[in-house]
């Protein structure tokens, strides 16, 4: 192995890492600051959003099984036009915000906080649709 090569290798692995640790106990995010902190947050925002969307669809699809109607309106042609809907909203949030937004940013520093910024939004929305639309009633 060549000398520089060796020298690379030993600086890489004995170098400390300059971005700071983040964690929760270590973020504010209501103070978050820097690149790091910022996306941690808003990552944290979106998982939120998933887990009540995700809630809301399974509501939505015990609301839907309930269904007893004659085909094609029964319980399961409903549940498989419900999931093909989702696949479809789900195809079209993440191609609007993980590829269209990404553009708009063109990779800056902000990219990964805007992208998951555009699915946390359209995520909260498609969970107040799903609620209200299956919700009770």
């Amino acid at each position: 192995m060549p000398r520089r090569a060796v020298t690379t290798l030993v600086f890489c692995l004995m170098a400390p890492s300059f971005a700071p640790p983040v964690s929760a106990e270590e973020v504010d995010c209501a103070n978050a600051s820097s690149t790091a902190e910022i996306n941690f947050c808003a990552e944290k925002d979106f998982d939120a959003a998933d887990k009540a969307l995700n809630s809301a669809y399974e509501a939505a699809l015990a609301r839907i099984r309930t269904r007893d109607l004659e085909k094609p309106y029964d319980a399961q042609s409903f549940e498989e036009a419900m999931r093909s809907a989702q696949r479809a909203w789900v195809a079209f949030r993440d191609a609007d915000c993980k590829d269209l937004t990404a553009q708009e940013w063109a990779g800056g520093s902000g990219t990964s906080a805007a992208v998951l910024g555009c699915m946390t939004d359209k995520t909260i929305a498609r969970t107040k649709e799903l609620k209200e639309r299956f919700g009770d009633r």
